[in-house]
């Protein structure tokens, strides 16, 4: 069995497909979106309704509430209509500004405006992030 560190959670796990592209995008989080680590949390649980769900990564704001979520699928997942509704659902629960889907091939932003989330191509820093619309 082949381990993963993972810097946020600081210790290794297993390498399935998804921890992978997990780990790779918490990487792209840090040094391409400048979100420091120590702002970031991977396999965050939480409940909607009577079920309990996990968010792959979260991004919190500077007063520790969540601005970002990141659903991480194995690379051979299509990020269809699913994948997206996954991410809303969670959401409803998390009350975040951005949503980020990949699998490590694709990445998709969206970007809350009003009380939509709209596609976007824009790859906004940390700082831009925190800034709301």
């Amino acid at each position: 069995m082949e381990l993963i560190w993972d810097p946020l959670r600081k210790r290794e796990v297993t390498a399935t497909p998804e921890e992978r592209v997990r780990q790779w995008f918490i990487i792209q989080l840090r040094d391409s979106f400048g979100v420091p680590e120590h702002m970031m949390m991977s396999e965050v649980g939480f409940k909607f309704g009577a079920k309990a769900w996990r968010a792959d990564i979260l991004v919190y704001d500077r007063a520790g509430a969540p601005l970002a979520v990141v659903e991480c699928k194995r690379p051979e997942v299509a990020l269809d209509a699913r994948v997206v509704e996954q991410a809303m659902r969670y959401n409803a629960v998390l009350g975040v500004r951005w949503l980020f889907l990949t699998n490590g091939k694709k990445t998709y932003l969206y970007r809350l405006e009003g009380e939509r989330f709209v596609p976007t191509e824009q790859v906004p820093t940390y700082e831009e992030m925190l800034c709301p619309r």
